[in-house]
């Protein structure tokens, strides 16, 4: 006993002051896009024909990237001589709708927090369901950093519960393969009301590289509602972490 009081005091506190502080990010790491379609050549499509899941598209205007599908490969960026794609350091990617994710430049996705009797319940108090429905468990691994001691999730309120009866919400990662569709459905129906669902990783929200294919569902919103989009492949937990403060009302970094 001794021994390990010694050892906790010498290690110090270990749990990051985010979000009241800039969050520090691996040299790695790519985060929201930049796009500068005063930079985009028309004759040029290079990053449209370069990325792997048909996130980008083009028209007169420029380019426009779908966060919810990219991959965050960095292809676009490497086969763009204008340098019209660039990824920043930005790691705040939420959105509440499918339709935020679409970047057009370097807007900030826009997560709309919870109001009235939802914010009530759920602001200092959030139990989640978390679903893998056919993921490669990426997303999983980061989403389970949140609950080590550098994150500490549960000083948020936040926890992940093992039923759905004891659950506020679902946390879903994977495409939602087909044999995950009847246990996806159980586990929301289970959830009460009121309830919100999260959905994780460019599978969860379209699909990712396994979208159209004839065993998956192209994510959760075409099996149930989705609340928050949170996209990556898979997204840092830091990414993680601020969209479910941005939808509880308690800011990100």
């Amino acid at each position: 006993m001794i021994r390990a009081i010694l050892a906790r005091l010498q290690q110090g506190y270990r749990t990051m002051a985010y979000p009241t502080r800039t969050p520090v990010l691996p040299d790695r790491f790519r985060g929201l896009p930049r796009i500068e379609r005063a930079r985009c050549a028309a004759e040029c499509t290079a990053c449209v024909a370069v990325c792997p899941v048909q996130a980008i598209t083009k028209d007169p205007n420029g380019i426009a990237l779908d966060l919810g599908r990219c991959l965050f490969c960095g292809a676009c960026e490497a086969a763009c001589a204008y340098h019209a794609v660039t990824f920043t350091r930005e790691h705040r990617l939420a959105a509440s709708s499918r339709a935020g994710l679409r970047c057009t430049a370097q807007e900030l996705p826009r997560v709309t927090a919870l109001q009235g009797r939802m914010r009530a319940l759920f602001g200092r108090s959030l139990k989640l369901r978390q679903v893998c429905a056919g993921g490669c468990s990426a997303c999983e691994a980061d989403i389970n950093v949140l609950n080590t001691v550098v994150y500490d999730l549960g000083r948020f309120g936040i926890q992940f519960v093992a039923s759905p009866r004891h659950a506020d919400g679902l946390l879903i990662t994977g495409p939602v393969t087909a044999n995950m569709r009847g246990a996806l459905d159980k586990t929301w129906q289970a959830v009460p009301a009121p309830k919100l669902v999260i959905a994780v990783g460019a599978c969860a929200i379209s699909g990712g590289p396994y979208r159209d294919h004839p065993e998956t569902h192209n994510g959760a919103d075409a099996c149930v509602p989705v609340d928050l989009y949170i996209p990556g492949c898979p997204p840092h937990p830091l990414t993680i972490l601020d969209g479910l403060l941005q939808l509880l009302g308690k800011g990100g970094g």
